[in-house]
């Protein structure tokens, strides 16, 4: 009766015979049917190699700020990145935030003991001079499929996933046009998952400029040479010859390979990425258009992204403030004599 009261009290129903352990298990599981397939599995790593042994025998209603504090200390000090321990922090603070929704813990505790958020790498990008190097050593040596997928994903920005999961039924040459349906990943870099975009933003329509569309015709070309004669293009743009996806992580070996080869700096194929969008910046195409060309959510995150690439944008806000002023004053000054005389 008194635990009865004491819960109509305070709101909280929480079992006090409930391990964190336990609840981790059972979180994880109502987890496995909403989550990616790639994010579910990092999540399960934690779960299950870091944060189940680490507080086995910790009730959930007695973890504290400083039993995650130490936790974070001790895996720091055997050598644990930082960057990992706040990955696993985060996942722990997912779960707990699950629990305070349920009302069987008042406050999340870690929300006063987490690492801050390790600082991003500084993105490494190529310029237009180096990209287009790259384009056309891989025209002129390989002339390959891959030739043809660097060169889309340099000239619409599309994520690797996206242009690997891409499907000729979703191009539309004549439009200059592509649908972005479907995104192609690597679960532990071994089982392939053909899922959705990033965002439903992502999923959306894509411009084609003229060299994309014709690294697209000329990827048709090699695909209909390797089919017989009057089959149509129904299956993935970018393929092994007997049609399964290419590896994400093969994309990757190729670009750094092939871009050592004539001397560029080492880059990740989602830098392309933003090596489209620095080169859109750069040439001074409204944020609001390279926000929609990149397909993010909000138009913040392309600030959050790329502000930096902007001082030109504020130079220009400035200089438009100072002009405005500018014929302000000389528009008012040279009103007044005649305003003078007539009150003479």
């Amino acid at each position: 009766m008194e635990r009865a009261l004491t819960c109509e009290r305070t709101g909280l129903y929480g079992d006090e015979g409930l391990s964190l352990a336990t609840y981790l298990a059972d979180w994880l599981r109502t987890k496995e049917e909403v989550l990616k397939p790639t994010t579910f599995v990092r999540y399960r790593d934690y779960v299950r190699a870091d944060l189940i042994p680490s507080f086995r025998r910790l009730a959930l209603q007695d973890l504290r700020p400083r039993h995650i504090v130490a936790w974070q200390e001790a895996e720091l000090a055997r050598g644990r990145g930082r960057t990992t321990v706040y990955r696993i922090g985060a996942t722990l603070s997912s779960a707990l935030g699950s629990v305070v929704r349920a009302r069987l813990i008042a406050d999340n505790p870690c929300r006063h003991a987490m690492l801050p958020r390790p600082v991003a790498q500084k993105r490494i990008c190529w310029n237009p001079t180096q990209a287009a190097a790259f384009l056309r050593h891989n025209h002129t040596h390989y002339g390959d499929q891959l030739a043809n997928l660097f060169e889309l994903l340099l000239g619409t920005g599309m994520r690797r996933g996206e242009a690997l999961g891409l499907h000729w039924t979703d191009v539309h040459l004549s439009e200059k046009t592509l649908l972005v349906r479907w995104n192609l990943t690597a679960v532990n870099n071994n089982r392939l998952y053909l899922g959705h975009p990033k965002t439903k933003a992502s999923r959306n329509w894509v411009s084609l400029s003229p060299r994309v569309a014709a690294a697209l015709e000329r990827q048709a070309s090699l695909a209909q040479a390797s089919q017989p004669p009057g089959t149509p293009l129904e299956g993935l743009v970018f393929c092994q010859p007997d049609g399964s996806p290419l590896r994400p992580q093969g994309i990757l070996t190729e670009l750094r390979r092939r871009s050592e080869e004539i001397g560029l700096p080492q880059i990740g194929v989602h830098d392309l990425r933003h090596t489209a969008a620095t080169i859109m910046i750069s040439s001074r195409v409204p944020l609001a258009v390279v926000s929609k060309t990149l397909r993010h959510s909000t138009l913040s995150t392309t600030v959050n992204l790329y502000g930096h690439l902007l001082p030109h944008a504020a130079r220009d806000a400035v200089t438009a403030i100072d002009k405005a002023l500018t014929r302000a004053d000389r528009k008012d000054h040279q009103t007044a004599p005649a305003s003078e005389d007539r009150a003479a």
